[in-house]
C-alpha cells in the first residue's frame, strides 16, 4: 500500500509518523509546497518579540532528519495541483524545477492546513513590504527582518484572536506602539463578552490601543516606498503605521479539491468521519483542513490549534494502518498569554450553551490561584452548568498564574461529563504555594451545585435585565458601609451581614431578593439567613459587586 499526504505541518507528519510506527511494509510519501516541516506556528509570535533566540527553534524537524527517522519520503517545494479521485492519482508541481509529473497512491491524506483570511481593502497590495500575516517561517523571517532593518514605531494589527492578541503584546513588549482593530464587538470570539472585557482591559492597561466596531475601509499605498503608510477606518478616523499584521483568522485550504467530490462540512471544513476518512473512502482529511465536531453537543465545530491538528494525525495514521483509534471530537480548549494575564477557556459559552437549548447556571468565582500570605494572585472562573442534570458545560478563566492549571482540569472533568458535584469532590493537590484549602475548583463545583438545587445565582445581566422589565427587587448590600460607600449596585439597601438578623423585619420576604457582597461568598452567607428566615426568592449576585460595577463598565463603553 501506498499512502500519500498532502502538507506536512502538525498534521502531516502525525499521520506519517504513526503509520511507520505501526507498520514497515507500506510507502509514505509527503509533499509540501513549502520549504519547512513540522514547524510551530504557535511559537512565530515569541520569536517576533525575541522571547526566541533562534528561529531554527522553531523548525526542530528538518525533512532529511525526518525522512531519515521514519522512513518516509518528504518532498518540499513541491505543490500537489490537482487529485484524480477516479485513478487515484495526483498532479505535482515541482516548484524548483517547474516540472509537472504525476503520482498513484492507495491511500491520500489532505494536511493543507488553513489559509489567512485576507481582508478586501488589502488585497490590491499583496506585496506591500510592510503588510504580514503570521502562518509559517517564512512570515516570521520576514516580520523580524523588516523590524530590525526599518525599526518601526507604530503598527496596527487587524483582528483580536489568538495571533492578533499574541502580537500586540509581542510588539508591545519590543518598544513598538501597538494600535488594534476588531470588527465585533469584542477581542477574542470564543469568550463572552463579559470575560473578553477582562482581556480588553489588560490591553488598555499595557497602552495597546483597542478600536472594536471598526474595519479598514482604505489603505493609503506609497509605491515608491512599497508600503502602506495609513489607513481609514469605517468611524472615518485615519491611522498612521509603520507595519500591519493580518490576524483576520483563517480558512481551510480545501481549493485543491475543486471537482474531487469530497464532502465539505458547514464549517467551511472537509467533512470527516471518526478516522478522518471522508466521503471518498480513498481520501482522509487532518489538521486546520478538517471539521471537528463538539464533544457536548455533537454539532460540527472548527478549531484550527496544533494540538487538535497533531490529534487527527495520529489517529489518521493509526486508522490508516490497521489501527483502532478512533476521534471523539473536542471541546475547543484555548489558552493565551497577554502581559500579565493569562486567559483559557474550554467547552461552550453562555451564549453557546443557551443557543444550544441549555437552561444554565452562570457562576462567576473570583478567588486566589494560591494561598494570600505566598503571594496569590485573584483569577476568574466563568463557570456553566446545565440546570438539569448539573453537568459542567464550559468555563473561561482569567488570571496572572495557576490559570493553566484550572483549565485542564475543567477540560477534563467536562470530557467525562462531570456535574458540579464531582468538581467539589475532586481530590486535588493542596499546598500554600500551589493552592488554597478550598481550591478554585473545587468551590466552583461547591458553588455551582448549591445554586442549581438550593441557592440560585443571578449573574449582573440578568439582574439589570429584569429591573429593566419593571420587576421590583429587594436588592441588600452585606459589606461594611466604607464598600457600600465607594460603590454599590444600584437601588441596594445596606444592611452589614452582622447586622442582618435583628433588621430582618425591615425586609419584604414576599419579594424576590438579591443579596451580594465583594466577590460572593458573604452574599452566600446572608442569602442563607433570608432563606432560612422564611424568604422564598433569594438569589446571591454571582461575582459579588466587583463583577457587578465591571458589567457596568462594560456597557457603559
Amino acid at each position: 500500500m501506498k499512502i500519500i499526504i498532502i502538507g506536512s505541518v502538525a498534521a502531516g507528519t502525525s499521520v506519517a509518523a504513526k503509520a511507520r510506527r505501526n507498520t514497515e511494509k507500506e510507502a509514505i510519501v509527503v509533499y509540501d509546497k513549502g520549504k519547512d516541516i513540522s514547524y510551530s506556528v504557535c511559537g512565530i509570535p515569541y520569536f517576533i518579540g525575541r522571547e526566541v533566540s533562534s528561529i531554527d527553534t522553531l523548525t526542530p524537524r528538518n525533512a532529511a532528519w525526518f525522512q531519515k527517522r521514519y522512513n518516509v519520503t518528504i518532498h518540499t517545494e513541491h505543490h500537489v495541483l490537482k487529485i484524480h479521485p477516479e485513478k487515484q492519482t495526483i498532479d505535482v508541481l515541482n516548484l524548483r524545477t517547474g516540472v509537472i509529473f504525476e503520482d498513484s497512491y492507495d491511500e491520500l491524506v489532505i494536511a493543507t492546513g488553513a489559509q489567512p483570511i485576507i481582508p478586501e481593502t488589502f488585497r490590491t497590495y499583496p506585496h506591500a513590504q510592510n503588510v504580514f500575516h503570521v502562518r509559517n517561517i517564512q512570515d516570521a523571517t520576514n516580520i523580524d527582518h523588516f523590524i530590525r532593518q526599518k525599526k518601526p514605531r507604530k503598527a496596527l494589527i487587524v483582528g483580536a484572536g489568538f495571533i492578533g492578541m499574541e502580537m500586540a503584546e509581542q510588539l508591545k513588549q519590543i518598544g513598538i506602539a501597538v494600535t488594534v482593530v476588531q470588527r465585533g464587538n469584542q477581542v477574542m470570539k470564543h469568550l463572552d463578552q463579559d470575560m473578553a472585557f477582562r482581556v480588553q482591559k489588560e490591553l488598555e492597561k499595557q497602552d495597546v490601543q483597542i478600536k472594536l466596531n471598526t474595519t479598514v475601509e482604505e489603505v493609503y499605498y506609497l509605491d515608491e516606498d512599497n508600503s502602506v503608510l495609513s489607513i481609514l477606518d469605517s468611524h472615518g478616523n485615519k491611522y498612521e503605521t509603520d507595519m500591519i499584521i493580518l490576524a483576520t483568522g483563517v480558512s481551510p485550504s480545501t481549493d485543491i479539491l475543486d471537482g474531487t467530490g469530497v464532502s465539505i462540512g458547514q464549517t467551511g471544513a472537509i467533512s470527516i468521519d471518526e478516522t478522518m476518512r471522508t466521503n471518498i473512502p480513498t481520501i482522509s482529511a487532518v489538521g486546520d483542513v478538517a471539521e471537528s465536531y463538539s464533544l457536548i453537543t455533537g454539532q460540527a465545530l472548527y478549531r484550527p490549534l496544533g494540538s487538535t491538528a497533531n490529534k487527527m494525525g495520529r489517529i489518521s495514521g493509526d486508522a490508516l494502518t490497521g489501527g483502532t483509534l478512533t476521534h471523539r471530537g473536542i471541546l475547543g480548549t484555548g489558552i493565551v498569554r497577554i502581559f500579565d494575564m493569562t486567559v483559557a477557556y474550554t467547552g461552550l459559552t453562555e451564549q453557546e450553551a443557551r443557543a444550544a437549548g441549555f437552561e444554565i447556571e452562570v457562576l462567576y468565582n473570583i478567588k486566589p490561584d494560591k494561598a494570600d500570605y505566598l503571594g496569590g494572585k485573584e483569577m476568574t472562573i466563568k463557570a456553566i452548568a446545565d440546570k438539569k442534570t448539573a453537568r459542567i458545560l464550559g468555563a473561561q478563566i482569567t488570571g496572572t498564574s495557576g490559570v493553566d492549571k484550572r483549565i485542564d482540569v475543567l477540560a477534563t472533568a467536562i470530557t467525562f461529563k462531570a456535574t458540579a458535584s464531582d468538581l467539589f469532590h475532586l481530590d486535588l493537590a493542596y499546598a500554600p504555594p500551589f493552592s488554597t484549602t478550598k481550591d478554585p475548583i473545587l468551590y466552583t463545583g461547591m458553588a455551582l451545585d448549591n445554586a442549581i438545587h438550593d441557592n440560585p445565582l443571578i449573574t449582573p445581566a440578568e439582574l439589570e435585565k429584569r429591573r429593566a422589565s419593571g420587576e421590583v427587587l429587594q436588592i441588600i448590600d452585606t459589606r461594611s458601609k466604607k464598600q457600600f460607600e465607594a460603590s454599590a449596585v444600584k437601588g441596594a439597601v445596606h444592611i452589614p451581614l452582622a447586622e442582618l438578623r435583628e433588621r430582618i423585619d425591615s425586609l419584604d420576604s414576599a419579594l424576590p431578593t438579591v443579596t451580594y457582597c465583594n466577590k460572593g461568598v458573604t452574599g452566600n452567607a446572608a442569602q442563607n439567613i433570608l432563606k432560612n428566615n422564611g424568604f422564598t426568592m433569594v438569589y446571591n449576585l454571582s461575582g459579588g459587586n466587583k463583577n457587578y460595577q465591571l458589567y457596568l463598565e462594560m456597557q457603559e463603553k
